[in-house]
């Protein structure tokens, strides 16, 4: 295994960029795979075994999920920006002083989320128009998850501490065991205990949490240099100030924008239960695709902080056209898949035969497409500022998202319906796009008029 790790470790600071990278995202890739395959297999499970209602349940409760994932992910891969352009300079002792600094920020994130979460996920649920019938079966499901919020958080800290200093592989080796073992609770839990919809709750925290030990076990016995030692946790007011800056600002970019769909999801789930479980199953098909952007735009993350910290600008140019080309080329291949396979996977998913609910889902899918060119230049643009450096602007984007969301749920979600659901992320993606476009050009350091 060490061998393997070591020949997927790369050096982005020189070499060929392109073969560096892809080196790089292959496993970020297969992790993406995997973490979509067992997403895939909870709604399989959940609509096959317990039926469309079940189903429903979990999708009136998604987009507070995804408001809980996107923070932890978002605060993961802040903090891991910072710790990757430590890296980059050369300054070890920097480097054990941000994942010290980062692990006790991360543990009083966590605690925050969780009391906040307990405290008010009921009231949520009926403020989003949760239907009376599934309510009971959203709630046991959310709450578990954000009881579970530490172990999700702990993963995604510790693999994002390893790919900053170039090493992909590990995270997607436990992330594999993850997932298999998801898998196999989700069956016993669902099936065999008939735990219900909580059942697959259940399965998800505890696999998060054996990949999230697995993952600082590995840290502490095969990556000292992110090992630190007492002196390295003494309060560092500059360090922690980064840190939380850089952590909060991508968390805050990733709950924005899942507050505008909690928002949203009000709107979607005044439509019924099989409108509710075809937008789930259209949405799971969406996360799909767009790991395909989501991948390069990670490890696009890693490679513009690290050539940051060495201050090659050159690199950082030429690595984002790359990524420009990319994005259009893998929208129009997901694109044409999608005409052939939207309806056939949607059954498969969802195990339900209701036209309404295929139809819609495929519509959601068959809009999207295209957009999915714009998703990845917008990802790619705003992976490139955080990496330079740039907290605030990433957040504008996701504001702009969110307002947009706002804006259809009140205004043409009542007039349009569920057709105005399917048009509102791709138009969104356009006006995001647009300013951070603006934003990347005008940057003093892409303009080579960086002060030093």
């Amino acid at each position: 295994m060490n061998r393997i790790s070591k020949w997927f470790k790369v050096d982005f600071l020189q070499g060929p960029i392109i073969r560096s990278l892809v080196i790089f995202a292959i496993p970020i890739f297969i992790s993406s795979v995997f973490q979509q395959m067992y997403n895939m297999v909870d709604t399989m499970i959940v609509g096959n075994y317990l039926g469309d209602e079940a189903l429903a349940a979990m999708g009136a409760c998604s987009s507070i999920s995804d408001l809980m994932v996107g923070f932890c992910l978002g605060v993961g891969s802040g903090m891991a920006v910072v710790t990757a352009r430590s890296f980059g300079a050369g300054e070890r002792n920097l480097l054990k002083k941000s994942v010290a600094m980062t692990m006790v920020l991360g543990t009083l994130v966590t605690l925050v989320i969780s009391t906040c979460g307990g405290l008010f996920l009921r009231k949520l649920l009926e403020l989003l128009n949760t239907p009376s019938e599934i309510i009971d079966q959203s709630y046991s499901y959310i709450s578990t998850i954000v009881a579970g919020t530490l172990v999700m958080l702990a993963y995604n800290l510790s693999a994002g501490m390893l790919r900053a200093i170039g090493n992909s592989i590990m995270p997607l080796v436990f992330l594999i065991v993850s997932s298999l073992l998801n898998i196999g609770l989700d069956i016993v839990f669902i099936s065999e205990l008939h735990m219900g919809v909580r059942g697959a709750a259940i399965a998800t925290v505890i696999s998060q949490g054996i990949s999230a030990l697995l993952c600082i076990v590995y840290i502490w016995k095969k990556a000292p240099m992110l090992v630190p030692s007492r002196e390295h946790f003494k309060f560092d007011k500059e360090l922690c100030g980064e840190l939380l800056g850089q952590g909060i600002s991508m968390g805050l970019m990733g709950s924005i924008v899942s507050c505008g769909s909690v928002i949203l999801q009000s709107g979607i789930n005044g439509f019924g239960t099989l409108i509710i479980a075809g937008h789930m199953a259209a949405r799971k098909m969406h996360s799909v695709c767009m790991m395909f952007m989501g991948t390069m735009s990670m490890a696009c993350s890693t490679f513009v902080s690290q050539n940051k910290g060495a201050g090659n600008r050159d690199r950082i140019l030429r690595v984002i056209n790359y990524m420009y080309v990319y994005d259009v080329a893998t929208a129009i291949l997901i694109t044409v898949s999608l005409s052939f396979l939207a309806r056939p996977l949607v059954q498969m998913i969802t195990g339900s035969t209701e036209e309404i609910l295929l139809n819609n889902a495929c519509r959601y899918l068959y809009v999207a497409g295209p957009f999915y060119a714009v998703l990845g230049v917008l990802l790619q643009t705003r992976s490139a500022l955080q990496g330079i450096g740039e907290k605030l602007l990433p957040i504008v984007s996701s504001v702009i998202e969110m307002v947009g969301k706002v804006i259809f749920t009140i205004v043409f979600i009542p007039r349009f319906g569920y057709e105005a659901v399917i048009w509102c992320e791709p138009l969104i993606w356009c006006a995001m796009t647009a300013q951070l476009l603006v934003s990347y050009y005008r940057n003093p350091f892409v303009r080579g008029v960086e002060k030093r």
